[in-house]
């Protein structure tokens, strides 16, 4: 069997009569990306793992460092957070304005009228209540960068798609009461015991 553009294979189909494998992200053509709702799962859940990593006043915090970076409006906060989760966590407008909301009454930021938008800026008061959990907020950062979405080496998803691809073509043709079924089970466990034994 020789390799195939993924995107031509299809995961096993035929390629120029042939089936085919796909091609190594090296080779012409070849090697692709996962992103969202793929490997990690869904990119904007409102209670994910990143969401849960966010303890009790942590989200205050988070807005109040993101506004005093430089004045931004709820959408740019919520667009802030999903670029330092990598994508991995959007927090809903139900959450954001509500903070926002919070921290205005407690002096803490203001908010200037843009059109139908508001502007909210961070106040001498926000400002020392920032410097005062900066600890916190660092750790905040720390952990949220550790938690991350990990994008899976080209390397691993061509291997991982070859194994599928030819995983359902040898059980298309097995008679499933052969020895062969046993076999490839048996390979396929002692595979996953030497990866975690990496």
């Amino acid at each position: 069997m020789r390799f195939c553009n993924q995107d031509q294979s299809n995961q096993g189909a035929r390629c120029g009569g042939e089936r085919r494998f796909a091609r190594h992200p090296d080779q012409e053509g070849g090697g692709h990306g996962m992103r969202g709702g793929g490997m990690h799962g869904p990119r904007h859940g409102r209670g994910g793992r990143m969401a849960r990593l966010l303890e009790h006043g942590d989200l205050r915090l988070l807005v109040l460092h993101l506004i005093n970076e430089k004045p931004r409006h709820g959408y740019e906060i919520i667009k802030a957070i999903e670029d330092l989760s990598g994508g991995a966590y959007a927090p809903s407008p139900g959450v954001i304005y509500p903070t926002l909301m919070m921290l205005d009454e407690l002096g803490q930021v203001a908010s200037a009228a843009e059109g139908s938008r508001k502007l909210f800026s961070i106040t001498p008061e926000g400002k020392a209540s920032l410097a005062e959990a900066q600890p916190a907020v660092d750790s905040l950062l720390a952990r949220i960068a550790a938690a991350q979405p990990r994008e899976m080496a080209p390397p691993v998803i061509r291997a991982m798609e070859n194994l599928r691809t030819a995983l359902r073509l040898k059980l298309e043709n097995t008679d499933r009461a052969s020895g062969t079924i046993r076999r490839i089970a048996d390979l396929l466990d002692g595979t996953a015991r030497q990866i975690e034994d990496l």
